[in-house]
């Protein structure tokens, strides 16, 4: 197979830095819900004034912890607090609602912000959420597919009011095999992930929808938190990230029949040589994180890096430190071109 050739570098546009809420709230460090919330959208006031490039919220759905499940909700009430980020979604997932809502709920949240909506879309991976809102979970990709494109034909036929007023806003397709990169680029959407050997199928999906490959933009949640000290920040987080890592893997198995190994431990975080932690949290600092992306992003048409705000209910302090090197530190040095020195964990 014989990719479209892709965008020369200066036809690019430039990058930009984000954070990612998941709002989730665990019985350990549970503080009340609207006070979880509010902080939240203090947390995401504070990052915008400190010029982050954007604020993204994701779904799900039946997790113990309170996993956020409307991200357009909550990011209407981020765009009205908030004046220049990017206010994006990875990802929703289109198979369990109607298109209409979603065309709907999207307009509105351009409209409040200002016209600063990326709407990140998915196919979703766990039974239970399809069996709530009575989907098929076996068609999930057909119905996603069939969903958005149906979401897009709303907007450009313009038979909903109000629409919004990016004609249309940015769409993305949060998609990690080939096949759904074939069915973002089919539909003229951006990857919502950077991947070199799944590259080559969302350049082919632009070229089965006529799409030019100018047109091609990849972002990605990256799994890094920034620290100054990260040895020391890696012994706060191991259990906050114990408990997000043990419930994706136990909400993938819910419904499956299939028991699966047993949870993860600390001592499966501190092993370097572990294959089921490898590569899901890295703690860097701001200096090799730069490197660190820097190699994996080379060549490729990224438009966001998205990062976690908080994993599970992390400290506070932590939180604010993240944020700030997210916000202030990064951004120049990934603008000042690659810096010396290797990039580790």
């Amino acid at each position: 197979m014989t990719p479209p050739t892709p965008p020369a570098p200066e036809e690019r546009h430039p990058v930009d830095v984000g954070l990612l809420f998941d709002l989730r709230n665990p019985d350990a460090w549970h503080r009340p819900w609207a006070a979880h919330y509010a902080h939240t959208l203090e947390l995401c006031e504070e990052a915008d004034r400190r010029g982050v490039g954007g604020l993204w919220f994701t779904e799900h759905h039946l997790f113990e912890d309170g996993y956020l499940p409307q991200p357009l909700t909550f990011a209407a009430a981020v765009a009205a607090r908030t004046r220049r980020a990017r206010i994006g979604t990875s990802v929703v997932l289109p198979a369990l609602h109607h298109p209409v809502d979603l065309a709907e709920q999207a307009a509105l949240v351009d409209l409040i912000s200002g016209g600063r909506l990326e709407l990140g879309l998915g196919a979703g991976y766990r039974r239970p959420e399809y069996a709530l809102f009575d989907a098929e979970f076996g068609r999930r990709f057909q119905h996603t597919e069939r969903n958005i494109a149906e979401i897009l034909r709303l907007w450009r036929e313009r038979e909903l009011t109000p629409a919004p007023i990016q004609d249309p806003p940015p769409v993305w397709g949060g998609f990690y095999g080939p096949r759904g990169a074939r069915i973002a680029g089919r539909l003229g959407l951006g990857l919502l992930h950077i991947n070199r050997a799944v590259h080559p199928h969302y350049l082919k999906g632009l070229e089965e929808g006529g799409h030019a490959p100018e047109t091609a933009r990849v972002s990605d949640l990256l799994p890094i938190i920034l620290s100054t000290d990260p040895e020391a920040a890696w012994q706060r987080v191991g259990p906050h990230l114990l408990h997000q890592l043990n419930s994706y893997r136990q909400g993938a198995l819910q419904g499956t029949g299939v028991e699966g190994p047993p949870p993860l431990t600390l001592e499966d975080l501190r092993d370097p040589d572990a294959e089921d932690t490898r590569g899901l949290l890295d703690i860097l600092t701001p200096e090799d994180a730069a490197v660190r992306i820097r190699e994996r992003t080379e060549g490729l048409p990224v438009r966001h890096l998205i990062f976690w705000a908080s994993i599970a209910g992390m400290p506070d302090d932590l939180v604010a430190e993240n944020v700030e090197l997210v916000t202030e530190k990064l951004p120049p040095l990934l603008a000042a071109g690659p810096p010396a020195g290797p990039a580790g964990r």
